[in-house]
């Protein structure tokens, strides 16, 4: 009796960009267009190391510097695979926020705070943008891009943690009320399956290849 094998699912490699100087001192950045410190360079030629016996049949990137210089790094291993720029992949927009240190935010704007600890979903950013609006153009983006490829294909996405957490809280049916337990490290990889409009995550913000790069 031959047994029903489930055909391969489309393999979405989704990276966080290396670290910034305005992550470092935890700035909000949103959309502002920093390069990588030496840090994030760094943790970019660990994720090029990790992944360089990948088959990637294609590299996206948000528009935004850091995570095109991140994406540069991974894709000198694998050039025969194109580096394509997607607005759809880049950062929430903050809006009025954009630019402000984290601390200082927490004080200023203790009621909004206060409301983004509640409920995040629906939340506007003054002037920019809610996570259900940073949800809807990523997974639309992630839909138009999986449907040029073949079941068994490798594609690599490099881009942000508001887009990261809203295509894992996608990916999981969890609600964007809780993005939080999908937490991002700067230079970090997930793993997710795509089988039509299904998914099966396998990593979730591995970061075992900087702890080894940083060693080495």
């Amino acid at each position: 009796m031959v047994k029903n094998v489930k055909p391969p699912g489309i393999q979405i490699i989704l990276v966080r960009h290396g670290e910034t100087e305005w992550n470092r001192i935890q700035r909000f950045q949103g959309r502002s267009d920093l390069p990588l410190n030496q840090k994030g360079k760094e943790q970019a030629h660990a994720l090029a190391s990790a992944l360089k016996n990948e088959s990637i049949a294609a590299i996206y990137a948000s528009p935004l510097a850091r995570a095109i210089e991140t994406a540069r790094h991974i894709g000198r291993f694998h050039p025969s695979a194109p580096l394509l720029e997607e607005e759809g992949l880049i950062e929430m927009d903050l809006g009025d926020f954009d630019g402000m240190e984290a601390r200082l935010w927490a004080t200023k704007h203790l009621e909004f705070l206060k409301a983004w600890e509640k409920n995040p979903a629906h939340l506007k950013m003054p002037g920019g943008e809610c996570l259900q609006e940073v949800q809807h153009r990523a997974v639309d983006t992630l839909e138009r891009i999986s449907q040029q490829y073949e079941p068994g294909s490798a594609l690599l996405i490099c881009t942000h943690n508001f887009v990261i957490v809203s295509l894992l809280c996608h990916a999981s049916k969890t609600s964007l009320n809780q993005f939080r337990e999908w937490k991002q490290d700067t230079g970090a990889l997930n793993v997710l399956y795509k089988y039509g409009k299904h998914f099966q995550i396998v990593k979730v913000n591995d970061n075992q290849h900087l702890k080894s790069y940083m060693k080495s």
